[in-house]
């Protein structure tokens, strides 16, 4: 059965970091498109980043480039999403997402998610 975990969510302030993990069950091979995803109360689910695990060729929406960055441990079939510069408008759930070949329109595999607050 296909997991994916995330974890470090948690409530920091205006302009601080965390760094979110996102621990897979399958290897790298078998989720070539991996996604992050954020949903905040009352809004829609917003594309954060995308990261192909074969090249490391990776995407960030506008609103988090140049403060967010994806990277992986192969060895421990782990993404991370680590966050600087963290705004109050960074306030979400985020979710780590992955399809086996190719990035599909609508991710086949979603973690649970993990919360993030920034206060200001």
């Amino acid at each position: 059965q296909v997991q994916l975990v995330e974890s470090g969510g948690g409530s920091v302030q205006a302009g601080g970091s965390l760094r979110l993990s996102c621990v897979a069950s399958m290897d790298t091979y078998d989720r070539a498109c991996m996604r992050w995803f954020r949903q905040a109360p009352g809004k829609e689910r917003e594309w954060v980043a995308t990261f192909y695990t074969v090249n490391y060729i990776t995407y960030y929406a506008d609103s988090v480039k140049g403060r967010f960055a994806v990277s992986q441990d192969r060895a421990k079939n782990t993404m991370y999403l680590q966050m600087n510069t963290l705004k109050p408008e960074d306030s979400a759930m985020y979710y780590c997402a992955a399809d086996r070949v190719r990035c599909l329109v609508s991710p086949t595999y979603w973690g649970q998610g993990t919360q993030v607050t920034v206060s200001s």
